[in-house]
């Protein structure tokens, strides 16, 4: 959520796979994006977009920063999910606008416009997050949409979405969670979610493969055990 180019360069050293740069809730603008996307192209992590809407315009821009994916929030039926494919792929999967010179597109440097487009459309990745109840009765037909890569289970606003906000430890929530996961995989789909230390085990038994944490966990975690250590 923090528009700083030296957290995605670090978490590229640190072993990471990949980076959210999570523009719903943070405070980082269209110019920001693409100097974080650069910092994880030199060190190496792919840069995951997490748009401020799910608006095909300003996807699009997103997109042409040079960003290897998107997890658009709040993707609750079929036709929403299918505006998603359209936004981020290429005709004939999407309709996505082309231009000439993007950074995208290697600035059109040593690639025509035609390869970048197949390139582009084999190679993007599409999460969904199924955060909301409507989401999870529509699990079914989203996940035929063509062109989801992942369907992710956000916990806290689901959490909310049930009528327990901000407890994604709730019974009723956590069912919610595991049925869907399972149905995810039965489907023979990605699933995907966000965790902690704790819950992070659980989560690789029950087949989640796109999996992240948030910096403040992180900060929380390494804090607490450092300063364990360093006070009396």
């Amino acid at each position: 959520m923090i528009p700083s180019v030296q957290l995605v360069e670090m978490a590229g050293k640190l072993g990471y796979d990949w980076v959210l740069i999570d523009c719903e809730h943070g405070s980082i603008t269209l110019e920001t994006v693409e100097y974080m996307v650069m910092a994880a192209e030199a060190s190496n992590i792919t840069p995951i977009i997490r748009p401020q809407k799910n608006d095909p315009e300003l996807i699009g821009q997103y997109m042409d920063r040079g960003v290897m994916g998107i997890q658009a929030p709040h993707v609750c039926s079929a036709e929403e999910a299918q505006k998603i494919i359209n936004a981020v792929k290429y005709h004939p999967i999407g309709n996505r606008s082309l231009a000439v010179g993007t950074r995208s597109a290697n600035y059109g440097f040593g690639i025509t416009l035609t390869e970048y487009a197949e390139q582009a459309n084999e190679d993007l990745l599409v999460c969904v997050q199924i955060e909301d109840k409507e989401a999870v009765d529509n699990l079914d037909s989203i996940a035929k949409v063509e062109g989801i890569d992942v369907l992710f289970i956000g916990p806290s606003d689901l959490s909310q979405s049930l009528g327990h906000p901000g407890n994604a430890g709730h019974p009723v929530v956590q069912k919610v969670m595991d049925d869907a996961f399972s149905k995810i995989i039965d489907l023979g789909m990605v699933a995907g979610t966000a965790g902690n230390l704790e819950i992070t085990p659980r989560r690789l038994e029950q087949g989640i493969q796109y999996y992240y944490t948030h910096l403040t966990t992180l900060l929380a975690y390494s804090s607490s055990a450092f300063l364990g250590n360093a006070k009396d």
